[in-house]
């Protein structure tokens, strides 16, 4: 097992050109050796220098996931014979709502879910105790073990987490971590190793690529100014020397933009042919929106909250379209994230018997315009209490079933309605008595 724990330190060649157009475009993580399964430095750090931080459209679409994912709070929720019931808090949320002196619920969120779209993993320790940490996930190694295979334990069948080992480049020890003092939020699994998640951003890192491509190119037509290419030709007696001389001074005069749309005046048999396209004819707006929207699909993010092109056109901003992207982004994104981290983070706390700790969403403004089918779910279900209470079953247990969708908990009281009683099975009381005048 010692040799399990002994880390092999390994420098990711850093190429920035490795993400410009031509270049080796690096998608993947470390392959899993001696159980550990590592993911690259470069592979982190990369995808914030050259997408996040360098990105428009994938800095949107990190901030709107992040901002809504980071709007939840987190409560217990009641399980009755593995129904959910209602919800309710204790102190032993304490560690989730100040996770460190100054830090909010909201701060939590933020950073999990950022190192999770970046890296695929965002990991949370509780080693000190009523505080928790947050871990550079590049930094972290996963580790298992396996009595099979103890070459390749993560393919194993017998394959077992041992724990997690976080390793900053400070020239210290390393820090081993047990399973249950680490919260390992990975919501996209990785379908290559068993224990260890994946960034949305990897599948589409050609089009990241691509829209900066784009945008390089559309600055590059600004810089030489605003103009089509084009290619100057000189008669055959002009000399190489006369021909560098006129480009120089072409190029002093009428590149970039501060000099753009300036009469060019040519001698000496010079001949100017425009070629390639303007901005127009080559339809950017066309073919960067497409690659938004491919990104916007990645990101479970519908084009038309963040405010791509293609999602501010034609029908989608309906009231009616808007609201099932809405709807879209809660229900489809947010929500399985907001599981996930709950499950996550119930390991480094003390959770109820008989509960679960869940994500509370019930004060977010993004989902407000919920409540009006929510309004409408209570009305159905208060008509359904007063249904059953008129038959005869006990309140409080009408209460229980209708909240927790389990009519086996109804208690029947033994009382009937009049209209099931046979005639004449009751005793009619006594008519009052005429009081005689004084």
């Amino acid at each position: 097992m010692t040799s399990l724990w002994q880390h092999t330190r390994r420098q990711a060649t850093r190429d920035d050109e490795s993400w410009s157009v031509g270049g080796n475009v690096y998608y993947g993580t470390g392959r899993p050796v001696d159980g550990k399964e590592r993911p690259l430095t470069y592979d982190f750090e990369a995808k914030i220098r050259h997408a996040y931080k360098a990105n428009g459209p994938v800095f949107a679409l990190m901030t709107v996931r992040q901002l809504l994912f980071s709007e939840a709070r987190f409560q217990f929720r009641q399980m009755r014979n593995g129904r959910p019931g209602e919800l309710f808090g204790t102190p032993a949320l304490a560690p989730l709502e100040t996770p460190w002196p100054g830090g909010t619920t909201g701060n939590l969120l933020s950073r999990m879910i950022q190192n999770s779209d970046l890296e695929g993993n965002g990991y949370v320790t509780n080693r000190n105790p009523g505080r928790l940490k947050l871990l550079r996930p590049d930094w972290v190694t996963i580790i298992t073990s396996s009595d099979e295979e103890p070459g390749l334990p993560s393919e194993a069948i017998d394959s077992e987490l041992l724990g997690y080992m976080y390793d900053p480049p400070t020239g210290s020890e390393p820090w081993f971590l047990l399973p249950e003092e680490m919260a390992h939020f990975a919501p996209i699994p990785d379908p290559e190793f068993q224990f260890r998640g994946m960034s949305w951003l990897t599948p589409v890192i050609r089009e990241i690529v691509g829209d900066t491509a784009a945008t390089r190119h559309k600055l590059k037509f600004f810089e030489n100014g605003a103009t089509p290419q084009v290619i100057v030709s000189m008669d055959a007696s002009v000399t190489p020397d006369k021909v560098r001389k006129f480009q120089a001074l072409m190029d002093s005069g009428h590149r970039g933009v501060d000099t753009a749309y300036k009469t060019l005046y040519l001698g000496g048999g010079a001949d100017v042919t425009v070629v390639g396209k303007d901005l127009h004819q080559l339809d950017f707006k066309a073919t960067q929106g497409a690659g938004e929207t491919r990104l916007a699909a990645a990101a479970g993010v519908p084009s038309v909250i963040v405010g791509f092109s293609e999602g501010l056109a034609g029908s989608s901003l309906n009231a009616g379209n808007y609201a099932s992207s809405r709807r879209r982004l809660a229900d489809g994104t947010m929500r399985p994230l907001w599981r996930e981290a709950a499950g996550s983070l119930a390991q480094l706390i003390d959770v109820p018997d008989r509960a679960e700790l869940w994500f509370d969403d019930r004060d977010i403004a993004f989902l407000r315009e919920d409540q009006h089918d929510a309004a409408e779910i209570q009305g159905l279900k208060s008509r359904t209490i007063r249904t059953l209470v008129d038959a005869g079953y006990e309140p409080e247990s009408v209460v229980a079933a209708v909240e927790a969708e389990d009519y086996t908990l109804l208690k029947h009281s033994g009382l009937y309605s009049v209209q099931l009683q046979k005639p004449g099975s009751g005793k009619t009381p006594p008519a009052p008595q005429p009081t005689e005048e004084p």
